[in-house]
């Protein structure tokens, strides 16, 4: 059991960084310190207290990254409540679904995604707040949450009479076995779980950032993956929010344009992403720069080479801020192209392993000690395993156990049974290797790998990550059609507009070279059969992994 309470953490955090700045919304004026989010908590606990809301009630949350959204979730947490963060994508009746199934109380939501949702089928919520000012949208008929609301300084100043100060921040003591927070997994293959973290779980992500000082305090980090999701979280909220960092919430989809304004602005000590946002920036920024004829005859130099990689490195840190230790890659695989480009330029950047069922870290190494093409060591609060069915199977699947490790899914003790093993594996769904110091490498998902007529392991991810690299091709999915590996490829539409290639002749000449080009480059039993064009960007879950049970039913051309 982590020894630090989860809890306390911040009761501590918020007293000894009382005067710290500490949540900022991107592009608008002024910020809170920690002294003033802690207040706004204590006006929450205020109208809690007066709802009379049971410890171990649910609270949920659903909203773009902004101040108001940390400080429902800290001020729930803190009561001992259970919180429910619910990602902003989810469609309405997910969003229904999610709110009853979890028997959530109280609703803090934007005010525009409420207009989207039906009072009617949220029956049992006693009242939503908006995430914009905190006041009351929806109240259940008998309740007089809005009337307090007005009156909730008042409140603050008959409760604290000479004041709110560091000294009357005292938050419930709550052990850390018992659940604090329900999150419901976006999951590529169907529906969504509730996955239910203790204190114990959360505690052990964010003691872990904090023994390795991925943040300290006084640190700055920009946070723009949704907060509903386990790996912003921990990270860019929860760790930095215990150690005094100051956080800039950027509240709107990153696009390269956005997000590269934003860093240079904000210049982040650390930047937490997903492979997508690294791989546009790549994409855009460096492969038309060593693509050049001249740049490309340089880097064939020795000693130029280096030089030139050098001052690409600069570059690169230049744009993202330049203040930065390191860049930490999840959430999805990374392309081994750009993965081998950054290793090869000495760029610090490492690609760390989790999911939400560990709230979510497994294994991470720092930039300087990571191993490439791998997914980082396993931490030393967690143990990992190969578990292979037969003997002679090259890979096997991952399980883990110890500290991070869910206790199950909320309400539904079948999809428990299955994923935990009675001796408290969690089995994880991906098949890979693990070397003798530690180092965890993913091969591929097992629910989507394919196996060849002959028997070899097909994994598709792999193929995927060549096609994306080639020519006009933004992303692809590798699928088994008839026994055959067929391509769903969404070209690059904009660019072949550019260039006058829009056309159906210009396009079936393209695909054929970029297939043969592939089918020159992979295993015998993985050559892919005819590319099909697709008409539109693949459905995405909110962490940007392709929803690829979407897409089984395809038939060939």
């Amino acid at each position: 059991m982590i020894k630090e309470n989860f809890i306390k953490l911040y009761e501590n955090s918020f007293r000894e960084n009382w005067d710290l700045p500490c949540y900022t919304d991107y592009g608008e004026e002024g910020n809170y310190t920690y002294g003033q989010v802690a207040q706004e908590i204590a006006k929450l606990h205020l109208l809690f207290k007066y709802c009379n809301l049971r410890r171990g009630e649910k609270i949920a949350i659903i909203g773009k990254n902004n101040a108001k959204w940390c400080i429902a979730y800290m001020a729930t947490i803190t009561y001992g409540a259970i919180v429910v963060p619910i990602l902003q994508d989810f469609h309405p009746n997910d969003v229904h679904h999610i709110v009853n199934h979890s028997e959530s109380v109280f609703l803090f939501t934007s005010d525009t995604i409420w207009e989207t949702l039906e009072e009617e089928s949220l029956s049992d919520l006693r009242g939503v707040f908006s995430l914009t000012d905190f006041r009351c949208l929806h109240q259940r008929d008998g309740e007089t949450i809005q009337k307090f609301l007005k009156h909730v300084n008042e409140e603050m100043l008959q409760t604290y009479p000479d004041g709110f100060y560091k000294d009357n921040v005292q938050y419930t003591t709550l052990s850390n076995d018992k659940v604090m927070l329900l999150n419901y997994t976006s999951g590529t293959t169907g529906f969504s779980k509730g996955v239910m973290l203790t204190g114990n779980n959360l505690a052990g992500n964010i003691t872990f950032g904090i023994r390795t000082e991925l943040l300290k305090k006084g640190d700055k980090v920009l946070s723009f993956l949704p907060l509903a999701h386990a790996y912003g979280c921990a990270f860019d909220f929860l760790t930095a929010t215990a150690v005094g960092t100051h956080v800039t919430l950027l509240g709107k989809a990153p696009s390269p344009k956005i997000i590269m304004k934003a860093f240079e602005e904000v210049k982040p000590n650390l930047i937490i992403t997903v492979p997508l946002v690294i791989e546009k920036i790549y994409k855009n920024v460096i492969q038309p720069l060593i693509s050049k004829k001249g740049m490309k005859w340089a880097l064939s130099i020795p000693l130029l080479d280096a030089q030139i990689y050098g001052q690409i490195r600069k570059k690169m840190i230049d744009a993202l801020g330049g203040r930065f230790k390191e860049i930490i890659i999840g959430g999805a695989a990374m392309n081994p192209e750009v993965e081998e480009f950054f290793h090869k330029i000495k760029f610090p950047f490492t690609i760390g392993y989790g999911m939400t069922e560990c709230g979510p870290l497994i294994s991470y190494a720092p930039w300087n000690e990571f191993i490439r093409t791998s997914s980082g060591k396993i931490l030393d609060i967690m143990e990992a395993r190969i578990y292979k069915e037969r003997s002679d199977m090259e890979t096997g699947e991952i399980q883990v156990r110890g500290e991070n490790v869910m206790v199950g899914y909320y309400k539904n003790v079948e999809a428990t049974n299955e994923v935990l093993t009675d001796d408290g594996w969690l089995r994880t769904g991906d098949l890979g290797t693990i070397d003798a110091n530690g180092n965890i490498f993913i091969r591929g998902r097992s629910k989507t790998m394919i196996l060849s007529s002959s028997g070899q392991n097909i994994f598709p991810e792999e193929i995927e990550a060549r096609l994306n690299n080639m020519p006009f091709i933004l992303e692809s999915l590798v699928i088994e059609k008839s026994k055959k590996l067929l391509a769903l490829v969404y070209a690059d539409y904009e660019t072949l507009d550019s260039l006058g290639l829009n056309h159906p002749e210009h396009l079936k000449t393209i695909m054929n070279e970029n297939l043969k080009n592939l089918n020159n480059c992979v295993a015998t039993y993985e050559k892919i059969s005819q590319i099909q064009l697709y008409p539109s960007e693949f459905e995405k879950t909110p962490k940007r992994s392709i929803k690829r049970y979407l897409y089984n039913s395809i038939t060939e051309d």
